[in-house]
């Protein structure tokens, strides 16, 4: 008997759900993207009108909302963007959209020592694979990884875990420490 994925109830996994779907309509070849995650019955409270975009599940005790933040400091690159970041109190947790190409382990140990000739050779490597990263925590530890494949762009289809990208939910755990 094939047995029925179960509900998907926690806030954070909502919300980074809902995130990556809001993502992922604007297509592909996007810059990165930082969220803040609130607590959705503290944004209503403030913002009342926004009730009415809110989904069902949004009605969920302890859910979050992601509030996209548009003006991002300027920066060389995602360790010197997020090194930049620090959130106040009332924001419950962050998430971030990044795109990567990978490559297969072992065409990672062929790579130029170079960093510009690798970088070419990731980009032009007939194995590599587009992918799009998800990364959401809150300031009590959880995290929720979401990766999705160019490849699989149609089918919708997402991978979950919380230990996809551990350098990101670190990164991305040390903007929420109090300073």
């Amino acid at each position: 008997m094939p047995q029925t994925p179960h509900p998907v109830t926690d806030p954070l996994t909502l919300a980074a759900l809902d995130t990556e779907r809001h993502v992922a309509r604007s297509g592909w070849d996007q810059p990165v993207r930082l969220f803040a995650l609130v607590p959705t019955a503290e944004l209503l409270m403030h913002e009342p009108h926004l009730a009415d975009g809110l989904a069902l599940h949004d009605a969920v005790t302890g859910a979050l909302s992601a509030v996209e933040q548009d003006e991002l400091p300027e920066a060389a690159g995602l360790e010197e963007l997020l090194g930049q970041i620090a959130w106040p109190e009332q924001v419950a947790g962050c998430a971030l959209a990044v795109e990567r190409i990978v490559v297969p382990p072992d065409a990672e140990r062929d790579l130029p020592q170079d960093a510009d000739a690798a970088l070419r050779a990731v980009a032009e490597h007939a194995q590599r694979s587009d992918v799009r990263l998800l990364v959401a925590v809150t300031r009590d530890g959880a995290a929720r990884c979401l990766l999705r494949q160019r490849a699989h762009d149609s089918d919708d289809r997402v991978a979950l875990g919380e230990e996809i990208a551990p350098g990101l939910v670190h990164a991305l755990r040390a903007t929420l420490a109090p300073a």
